[in-house]
């Protein structure tokens, strides 16, 4: 099985994004799965992506490709049933194309300081989420998105505003979610903007069990 790391900015680069790759290049290793990490755009054609079992965007923003043929073939290949992981900076990729609005789920807005927080787990049973406990504490940047995605994905985590300052989406503040909307799977999170996060045992697991569900190893 081999997973596509795709980490492309042209808006704001994360600091996080090598300790990303890293981590997920460690999870492939442990777990029998090869990593493909790069952010050359031409690896967005149809051949190449069909050689994925999924397509992860790891804190991509801005356009993903200067070659609108690129949208062409991550649509494709999504509608074909290729599975997608976008990881916290992709809910700022590709503003402008509704087709990846779909896909990620939602469109990030804003975000107060980083700092810590409790995340309440809604799904115990999903393969990204089933080693948590119901309230799991850490720090992070607290994503605000300009809609609730709720009605369109099955939502995993949500953040508890009262537990930190600057939340903006009150109680019902979705975190991460999958969907199988657009005939691939999808998975999304909005964790991981700090180095620190790559190297969480919870964190990694969140990060594994959401590749396992969109490539589909797991119901």
């Amino acid at each position: 099985m081999r997973i596509l790391v795709y980490s492309r900015t042209t808006g704001f680069r994360h600091d996080s994004i090598p300790a990303g790759v890293a981590a997920l290049t460690a999870l492939g290793r442990e777990h029998g799965f090869e990593v493909v990490a790069t952010e050359d755009p031409a690896v967005l054609t149809r051949a190449e992506l069909a050689g994925f079992a999924a397509v992860t965007f790891l804190s991509t923003s801005g356009t993903i490709s200067d070659d609108p043929a690129a949208r062409d073939a991550l649509e494709g290949y999504v509608r074909g049933g290729g599975g997608f992981a976008g990881i916290h900076a992709a809910a700022t990729t590709e503003y402008d194309w509704p087709f990846f609005g779909t896909l990620v789920g939602a469109r990030f807005d804003t975000h107060p300081e980083v700092q810590p927080a409790r995340v309440l787990v809604e799904d115990r049973t999903h393969p990204a989420t089933a080693h948590l406990p119901e309230t799991w504490p850490r720090t992070d940047e607290w994503y605000d998105f300009r809609t609730n995605p709720r009605d369109a994905v099955h939502v995993l985590l949500r953040a508890d505003e009262t537990s930190y300052s600057g939340g903006r989406m009150g109680a019902d503040h979705p975190l991460a979610w999958c969907h199988d909307t657009l005939g691939g799977r999808s998975f999304y999170t909005a964790l991981g903007h700090t180095d620190a996060s790559y190297a969480e045992p919870a964190m990694r697991a969140h990060l594994l069990g959401g590749l396992r569900y969109a490539t589909g190893r797991t119901p």
